[in-house]
C-alpha cells in the first residue's frame, strides 16, 4: 500500500495534489510520501519482531536526507557502501552501533572514517581487505568488527545486472573458501570475525533463492561455531522485490519472514537484513510534462522534460515504470506509444511499445516506482541539471533538494589557458 491516489481525478501524494507542486517547482521533479516511507519500514521491521534483529535500511537505493532522517527516526540502521553514505548517516544522527559497510572496493580513506564512527561491522569482501582493515585499526588501536561476505552460488532469477550472489559475480568470497578466511581472520590481532553476511541480488521475486542461501551459509555458521569462532550476527542483505507492475507480484515481507525465521530456529544471532526497494521503491514517484506529442511512420512518441538522466533504469534494465496521468480525463483513449525524454540518445525512454493513456502537450505524467535508484542513479548527461526532490507530509510539502542550475554544473569548472 502507498499513499499515491487519485481524489477529484487529481492525482495526489498523500494530501497535496502533484499539479500543485509542479505549479509550485516545476518540472521534472521526485516527490516522496513520508507516510509510505513510514508505513513500508513498519511492516517490514514487524514482520521480523520475533527474533533480535537490526534493519539496516540500504543507502544506496535513496540516499536523500529527508528520506535517512525519516527511516532513522523511525529506528533504522544502515547499510552503506562509500564514504559519503557514512557522511550522509552521520548527518542525521545515526549512530555506528546501527551502520554496516558493504562494498567491495573500500578504500583506506572509507575505512578510517568507518572506525572513528565505530561501525557495528564492515562486510569484508576479500582477503585483501581484510588485511587492509587489520593494518588500519593497528595503527588506530583498534580491533575492527567484521563479517565476511560470502557468495553462495545461488541464482537469484533477477536481471544480470542486479544479481550478486553468482559465483560470476565480483561480490563476496566464495562459500567453499570461506572457512579458512574465518579461521585468518580469527588470528589476526586487529580484527573480530563476529558476523556472517550474505546477500544474493536485487528485485527477487521468490522465496527460493533467499532459502537456499541461508541454508548454505547456516552450515558455515554451525561450523565456525564449533571452531569456537563466535559469530553472533547473521546479515542476510535486502533484495525483496516490488511489484512495478501486475504480471509478478513478489511475497509480502511477512511471509519473507516466515521462510527465513523457519530455518533460524534455534541458531540465537542477531538477525540484520538490508531492505532498499522495499521501502523506498514505491514511496516515490517522478513527475514530467509532456513537451510534444509526435507520430512516427510505426509509432507515437510522448516527448516528455524527463529523460535517461533523470531516470536511467528503464534504458539500463528495460524496467518497467507504470506511468499514470496527473490529471485524470475520461475522455483519453488507450494508444501504443512510446514515452521518451530529450536526450540525444535512442536508449532515451521511459517507457517503450506500451499502452498507456493518451496525452497532449503541456499535461502531467506520473512514472509510478520511482522513488528506488531513481535520483541516486541520475546524472548531469547532455548537461542537464538534475531534478528536485520533494517530501510530502499529510497536506504539506517541501522542497528537500532544489533543482540545479546550468551555473551550478559549470561553477566547477576552469579553463586551460
Amino acid at each position: 500500500m502507498d499513499h499515491f491516489r487519485y481524489l477529484d481525478h487529481r492525482l495526489h501524494c498523500e494530501q497535496v495534489p502533484l499539479d500543485q507542486i509542479a505549479a509550485s517547482v516545476g518540472t521534472p521533479f521526485y516527490c516522496y510520501s513520508q507516510a509510505t516511507l513510514e508505513r513500508h519500514f513498519d511492516v517490514f521491521h514487524n514482520a521480523f519482531a520475533g527474533v533480535e534483529h537490526l534493519i539496516c535500511y540500504s543507502v544506496k537505493a535513496n540516499s536523500s536526507l529527508a528520506v535517512l532522517d525519516t527511516l532513522a527516526r523511525r529506528g533504522s540502521g544502515f547499510d552503506i557502501v562509500s564514504g559519503g553514505e557514512l557522511e550522509r548517516v552521520r548527518r542525521v544522527g545515526c549512530p555506528g552501533s546501527r551502520v554496516v559497510f558493504s562494498g567491495v572496493g573500500k578504500s583506506s580513506a572509507e575505512i578510517q572514517a568507518a572506525l572513528e564512527h565505530e561501525v557495528l561491522m564492515f562486510n569484508v569482501e576479500s582477503q585483501g581487505e581484510l588485511m587492509r582493515i587489520n593494518a588500519l585499526a593497528g595503527r588506530m588501536g583498534l580491533k575492527a568488527p567484521i563479517a565476511l561476505r560470502i557468495n553462495p552460488d545461488v541464482d537469484p532469477a533477477t536481471h544480470p545486472y542486479i544479481s550478486t550472489g553468482l559465483k560470476r559475480n565480483k561480490f563476496g568470497i566464495p562459500h567453499t573458501q570461506a572457512a579458512e578466511l574465518y579461521r585468518l581472520a580469527a588470528g589476526l590481532e586487529h580484527v573480530r570475525p563476529i558476523g556472517l553476511d550474505c546477500h544474493i541480488g536485487s528485485q527477487l521475486t521468490t522465496l527460493e533463492p533467499f532459502v537456499d542461501a541461508l541454508k548454505r551459509v547456516k552450515r558455515l555458521l554451525v561450523e565456525l561455531r564449533r571452531e569456537g569462532i563466535p559469530i553472533r550476527y547473521l546479515d542476510l542483505g535486502g533484495g525483496l522485490g516490488i511489484p512495478y507492475d501486475s504480471q509478478q507480484i513478489p511475497p509480502h515481507p511477512e511471509r519473507y519472514a516466515e521462510a527465513l525465521l523457519h530455518e533460524l530456529q534455534g541458531l540465537e544471532v542477531v538477525l540484520i537484513l538490508e531492505p532498499g526497494r522495499v521501502i523506498v521503491g514505491n514511496a516515490g514517484v517522478l513527475v514530467a510534462r509532456v513537451e510534444y506529442v509526435k507520430q512516427g511512420e510505426e509509432k507515437r512518441f510522448i516527448i516528455t522534460d524527463a529523460g535517461m538522466n533523470d531516470l536511467i533504469r528503464p534504458a539500463l534494465y528495460d524496467a518497467h515504470h507504470a506511468i499514470l496521468p496527473v490529471t485524470r480525463r475520461f475522455d483519453r483513449e488507450e494508444i501504443l506509444a512510446d514515452v521518451v525524454g530529450p536526450i540525444c540518445e535512442s536508449a532515451d525512454f521511459l517507457a517503450r511499445d506500451r499502452m498507456i493513456p493518451e496525452f497532449l502537450a503541456g499535461e502531467l505524467l506520473a512514472v509510478r516506482s520511482a522513488g528506488a535508484y531513481g535520483f541516486t542513479m541520475s546524472s548531469n548527461y547532455n548537461s542537464r541539471p538534475r531534478a528536485a526532490e520533494v517530501m510530502v507530509r499529510q497536506d504539506r510539502f517541501a522542497v528537500v533538494r532544489p533543482r540545479e542550475t546550468i551555473q551550478q554544473l559549470l561553477e566547477h569548472e576552469i579553463l586551460f589557458s
